[in-house]
């Protein structure tokens, strides 16, 4: 996708899954090709690419649970992962 705008819908591409480390206390992201460890507010942004949500609802879900999230920083996230081919979307 060349332009992420607030309709779009995000999800985790098929065989790509978030979980957590109990051994290292961290988020992880597991995918074919390798292991990513996103910071916790990538991790935050990933728990909600639930294939259903679009990116205007994630913003809003993110600005009920934290103060100052911004469009443009949740935008600059899903960019990087689609980039990575981590997330597609629907």
């Amino acid at each position: 996708m060349d332009t992420i705008t607030a309709a779009s819908v995000p999800k985790l591409r098929v065989g790509v899954r978030l979980t957590f480390d109990h051994v290292r206390g961290v988020h992880v992201l597991l995918f074919p090709e390798g292991v990513l460890v996103p910071n916790s507010t990538a991790t935050a942004v990933l728990e909600l690419c639930d294939g259903a949500t679009p990116v205007s609802g994630i913003i809003d879900l993110l600005n009920s649970r934290y103060q100052g999230v911004q469009e443009s920083d949740v935008l600059a996230v899903l960019t990087r992962f689609g980039q990575r081919r981590v997330i597609e979307w629907t």
